[in-house]
């Protein structure tokens, strides 16, 4: 368990529970911020605290209210946020431009309570959300298997998954990294950890927990998920009731027929896909479109965020504010997906325009939502195992980041519904 960002101050604590008053102030998350990422903490930390806040949706890249409390003027100057003063003036200018722009005020409740699904240890890799979070000082909690198993789900409103394996695979690295030692003991651990939880087979305790999840999910829980664990989880959630492990991996047999058996009516996002079981293949199935497919270059490699109506659908809104809506596209295990490969229902976020390559989607499912989010590093267009994390205060203004983020917030404005 990843110990939690705490407020540093007593005094910020008060004097962040006084009501709200009459005076707030302004976070613009326009090209004028200076620390677009930080801004997403200085929001959290004021909910944290009891107070009331608002996303500003479509009204200078999605700014946020706050009250203007001195500790927050001065928990903003320590954080290098931009702020000014939203006056009772300006407050009313934004309800009349409410009237007849694309403009809606959406209340943050409270703060989300947040976990992060990923193993004990440190990875070969870096996890982005993490990262985010991390430079963000919002607080979250490290969740593995066995707590799932343990029902801790239900202490959650927002779960993320990252770059992960639902189906019991290893992470399909066995073709490049089956001899490697990051490899053989992340697979005897793995071993040990269904043994140990009464499993024969780790794809059969993964299944369990790609259950779990989607329970969450049906009960009321927000769920986002990046890079291999977009497909992954959905992969295993049609092949409940099937093996598709290949057998050097499992040592037991696939399912004869296996592709005729997939149930796509149990995924979240994705049908009619085909499943890749060679173990030397770096895909789960056909559901991942790697732009370098098209022989598309990396300084042409861009996505577009589509734009809804801030009244009538506020989450969407709230999901795809940014300051950019042309963003920087990059790569993942699972980079972006297919467009005939999305179920009918799936609203599409971003696109890189002209293509069948979907970058990010929303959908609902049962009393929660979910959103996956294509890629692995919004800043590092080709991360490599092993490679360092990226240090955020480079980038403290990144648009692919920012998506992230405004994700958290999903579980605070919760009363919002999807109206299309």
């Amino acid at each position: 368990m990843a110990p939690c960002h705490l407020l540093r101050h007593s005094l910020l604590v008060m004097a962040l529970c006084w009501p709200l008053s009459a005076e707030q102030l302004l976070i613009p998350m326009d090209d004028s911020q200076l620390d677009h990422l930080k801004a997403y903490g200085l929001v959290y930390q004021v909910l944290q605290a009891g107070g009331k806040a608002e996303v500003l949706l479509n009204y200078r890249a999605g700014s946020f209210t706050v009250p203007a409390t001195p500790a927050v003027v001065q928990r903003a100057a320590q954080l290098n946020v931009t702020t000014q003063p939203f006056s009772a003036q300006l407050s009313a200018e934004i309800d009349r431009l409410t009237e007849k722009e694309n403009i809606a005020r959406l209340p943050l409740e409270k703060a989300p309570r947040i976990a992060i699904y990923k193993p004990p240890g440190t990875d070969p890799w870096d996890d982005a959300v993490q990262l985010a979070l991390d430079y963000a000082e919002i607080p979250y909690q490290r969740l593995w298997d066995e707590e799932v198993l343990q029902g801790r789900l239900v202490d959650f409103d927002w779960l993320h998954l990252h770059h992960e394996d639902f189906t019991g695979q290893y992470g399909k690295f066995y073709g490049y990294a089956r001899n490697m030692h990051w490899y053989q003991a992340r697979r005897l651990e793995a071993e040990a950890l269904a043994r140990r939880l009464g499993y024969q087979r780790v794809a059969d305790q993964k299944k369990d927990i790609a259950l779990a999840i989607q329970k969450f999910t049906a009960d009321g829980g927000f769920l986002f998920a990046m890079c291999s664990a977009t497909d992954s989880l959905d992969v295993a959630l049609a092949a409940q009731n099937i093996d598709i492990v290949d057998p050097a991996i499992d040592h037991t047999p696939l399912t004869p027929d296996y592709q005729k058996k997939l149930e796509y009516d149990k995924t979240f996002a994705f049908t009619n896909f085909a499943v890749i079981t060679d173990p030397n293949i770096y895909e789960f199935a056909d559901i991942d479109i790697n732009p370098q497919r098209d022989g598309l270059l990396q300084h042409k490699d861009f996505f577009t965020l589509f734009e809804f109506n801030a009244r009538i659908d506020p989450i969407p809104t709230l999901l795809t504010q940014n300051h950019r809506r042309e963003i920087k596209g990059f790569l993942g295990q699972t980079t972006a997906f297919r467009l005939d490969k999305l179920k009918p229902r799936v609203l599409i976020l971003g696109q890189t325009l002209g293509t069948d390559r979907v970058k990010y989607i929303y959908g609902s499912f049962g009393k929660g939502f979910f959103t996956f989010y294509g890629g692995h590093d919004p800043e590092d267009y080709q991360h490599m195992v092993g490679d360092p994390p990226t240090d955020l205060s480079l980038h403290r203004n990144s648009p692919g980041y920012r998506l992230i983020l405004n994700n958290i917030f999903m579980p605070a404005a919760k009363k919002q519904k999807l109206k299309t």
